[in-house]
């Protein structure tokens, strides 16, 4: 039987009315998606500095030096961090919660430009919330459209979406590019990859190199009430330098950043008798960057009895777990590792291929917070050191404050 055209009367009307009514609501949508689009560019334009923050570590804490810094220089700035907790500051420094009915996507970084827009912004400080490849290009190229990014580093994490290499994770970040802008990076692994980028897109590239980070003093560091990186604070500086920023008062704002709940701190307990060095380092979940933390750890308190590694595991990062478990055999040597969280088998079964003795692992996955606190207590004798790594979320904060709650001293690490 030879099709009908769409106007032949065995359709009915009620059926062609159906069409029509579909294709009114078809236009609607994209009319509406082009007002949205437009309304956003316009409310970009009212934000005359727009920093685009990206990298494997330390992006949370580049966006609040970045945006403390701004604030002391007396421009109004809006800021949103994804770490830990994800967070939008105020213009007075203020923190409210991200609201999130449907989970976290990359769209709400919209909602925050609208809303920095609305504060009367001179500034937004946003850190790139996207893993995947094309979600990083979109977020540069239609949310954010920065004009300065900001690549911390490139290291080996979250290869299942951005690997299989190091290598693929620097083109990943760099993704995020602007457009006819300046990127800055403390990454030096990875210059070429970054330098094809900006090629690509009519940018410069800043890259702070070791005499930049050299150059933060050990004073300049001591005014920080917790501990921050230099490779951080050299990046910062180098952005603000380009936006006129003194480095007197860059610094004077830095000190005044409150720092990200995964930030590196210590916790000293006594006790009943047990002497415990507590080191929460659970937002560090790159082989690089935690192996960095705990050997210096382990360094900073050669007089400390025990060693105890806690691993907060998930199972929806399974290359994570591997990555961490066939590594830290090769770290300062710990007496146990306690492996919390879920999927905890991964990491265990790559340590053990490693050469970890399979005594020494303590698994606690279905324990509550508290029970975990018993077990680890349980396991030392006169003293140790304990170090959280692997991820923040779940029980990490969870138990950090359980230790922070039962501390004689917490000091910045």
């Amino acid at each position: 039987m030879e099709p009908r055209a769409l106007g032949s009367p065995c359709y009915g009307r009620a059926h062609r009315m159906r069409i029509l009514e579909l294709s009114v609501l078809l236009v609607s949508v994209v009319v509406a998606l082009a007002a949205e689009r437009v309304l956003h560019r316009r409310n970009l334009r009212r934000i005359r500095i727009r920093i685009h923050v990206n990298g494997t570590r330390g992006k949370s804490s580049v966006t609040r030096l970045l945006a403390a810094a701004l604030r002391e220089a007396g421009i109004v700035t809006c800021a949103k961090t994804t770490g830990t907790l994800a967070r939008m500051i105020l213009p007075d420094g203020r923190e409210v919660p991200i609201f999130r009915p449907a989970g976290a996507n990359v769209i709400e970084q919209r909602r925050i430009v609208d809303a920095a827009a609305a504060y009367g912004a001179e500034a937004l400080v946003i850190e790139c919330m996207a893993l995947r490849p094309e979600l990083q290009v979109l977020s540069e190229l239609e949310l954010v459209r920065a004009t300065h990014g900001v690549i911390t580093n490139a290291r080996p994490d979250h290869l299942d979406v951005m690997g299989p290499g190091e290598e693929d994770v620097a083109r990943a970040l760099a993704g995020m590019t602007p457009i006819g802008a300046k990127l800055f990076t403390a990454e030096q692994r990875h210059l070429e990859v970054l330098r094809a980028a900006v090629s690509d897109r009519g940018s410069e590239l800043v890259a702070v190199g070791e005499p930049e980070i050299a150059a933060v003093a050990p004073e300049e560091l001591a005014g920080f009430s917790y501990r921050e990186h230099p490779d951080n604070v050299a990046l910062a500086l180098s952005v603000l330098a380009d936006l006129g920023v003194a480095r007197d008062v860059a610094l004077r704002g830095m000190w005044k950043a409150k720092p990200d709940p995964g930030a590196l701190t210590v916790h000293r307990l006594d006790f009943f008798g047990r002497r415990i060095v507590f080191f929460n380092a659970f937002a560090a979940n790159d082989p690089v960057s935690t192996a960095q933390l705990w050997n210096g750890a382990c360094a900073a308190e050669p007089e400390i009895g025990a060693r105890i590694a806690i691993f907060n595991c998930r199972a929806d990062r399974p290359d994570r777990s591997l990555q961490l478990g066939a590594d830290f055999v090769s770290w300062e040597r710990a007496d146990y590792v306690v492996l919390m969280g879920t999927g905890t088998h991964l990491f265990a079964r790559a340590a053990i291929a490693a050469g970890f003795d399979s005594a020494r692992i303590v698994f606690v996955e279905d324990l509550r917070v508290d029970e975990i606190f018993e077990r680890i207590v349980a396991l030392i004798g006169g003293s140790a050191v304990v170090m959280g790594m692997g991820n923040i979320g779940g029980q990490g904060l969870d138990l950090v404050r359980y230790f922070a709650n039962r501390a004689v001293v917490a000091e910045a690490a």
